[in-house]
């Protein structure tokens, strides 16, 4: 089945919204709007959709589930208002700035029966997903630590409106890090325990390109996050424990030599490609080897993918199933 659905927010991801789209051919988007109609316009022209305003899509009966594509901060009274429609929703990440408004959302989509979906789907691509399969197969042995590493100078250099990134429920742990975390959770489990730490470089930034280059805009928001994870035990590895993580994200770093993200199992690492992306590289060491040999990615999604989870959402409608793959994905990221 062919489902409709809509979008709130015309900015730079929704075009990747509307691309998945037609080539999926799994959801076709009715209508777009944004606070800028002329905007939504633009996009809803250069894609074969339409611009409306906010309260003609909510109450469109054609429209099914909507894509949530606004600001971090206006996450939550969005989500809420396409639940109150009636509507399925899938939201860009985070879910909310805040747990007390991301629980809010859910016990919405309870109450009506509706679905909640949440960016990232990066782990739904051939790259994660090949490395799901390495897991499972035993080829690291027991996992039992891992490293995750985003490091940046921040979005100024190249954003022309960088101010919303370095506001509360943005800088780098809510805007890249829930690609970095929703990749160990796919792979290693559930977390038990956090602890961690966050300072900020400056207390302003500069804009570096477009028309406000050399503006400043303020800081509101940690720019360096370092923590430390423990993963829930599993039933093979009770007595041993849960693997542990060491995750940083930040704003703050002008150049770096760390990996993106590696596992440490008893019989080998795994280098996991960026996942940020769909595809690789996806390596494996194993214990007494002196090279590292490059995966074949097994599954597919391999290039810019974003929607797919919208997809698996709209298959698990259809099923009436917590996920129904499309593929034959793991993943626990829909109620």
């Amino acid at each position: 089945m062919t489902h409709s659905i809509g979008i709130i927010g015309s900015g730079n991801i929704s075009g990747a919204y509307l691309k998945i789209a037609q080539e999926l051919g799994l959801f076709r988007v009715a209508a777009i709007t944004d606070l800028d109609l002329g905007r939504a316009q633009a996009q809803a022209s250069a894609h074969g959709s339409r611009a409306v305003e906010l309260g003609e899509l909510l109450a469109d009966p054609e429209i099914v589930a909507v894509v949530n594509l606004t600001p971090p901060g206006a996450h939550a009274a969005t989500s809420l208002a396409i639940l109150n429609a009636g509507k399925h929703v899938y939201s860009e990440k985070p879910l909310a700035v805040t747990r007390a408004d991301g629980q809010a959302i859910l016990t919405a989509a309870r109450a009506r029966g509706l679905r909640v979906g949440c960016a990232p789907d990066t782990v739904l691509g051939a790259g994660l997903q090949t490395a799901r399969e390495l897991l499972d197969a035993g080829r690291i042995g027991r996992p039992v630590a891992a490293t995750a590493f985003m490091l940046g100078a921040g979005p100024e250099g190249w954003h022309p409106d960088p101010g919303f990134f370095y506001q509360p429920g943005a800088g780098p742990l809510f805007d890249m890090g829930p690609y970095y975390l929703t990749a160990l959770v796919n792979l290693l489990g559930s977390v038990g325990s956090v602890g961690g730490s966050a300072v900020s470089a400056h207390a302003e930034r500069v804009i570096g390109s477009g028309a406000r280059q050399g503006q400043r805009v303020p800081v509101r928001t940690p720019t360096h996050v370092t923590a430390q994870l423990t993963f829930a035990a599993s039933e093979a590895s009770e007595d041993a424990g849960g693997p542990v993580a060491t995750f940083i994200a930040s704003f703050d770093v002008q150049a770096s030599e760390l990996p993106r993200t590696e596992i440490y199992g008893t019989e080998g690492t795994l280098s996991l490609p960026d996942p940020n992306t769909f595809g690789g590289p996806l390596r494996i060491r194993r214990t007494g080897e002196r090279d590292w040999e490059t995966i074949e990615l097994t599954r597919p999604f391999q290039d810019n993918a974003r929607g797919i989870g919208l997809a698996d959402l709209l298959a698990a409608v259809d099923h009436s199933t917590p996920t129904a793959p499309v593929v034959s994905w793991r993943i626990t990221c829909w109620t």
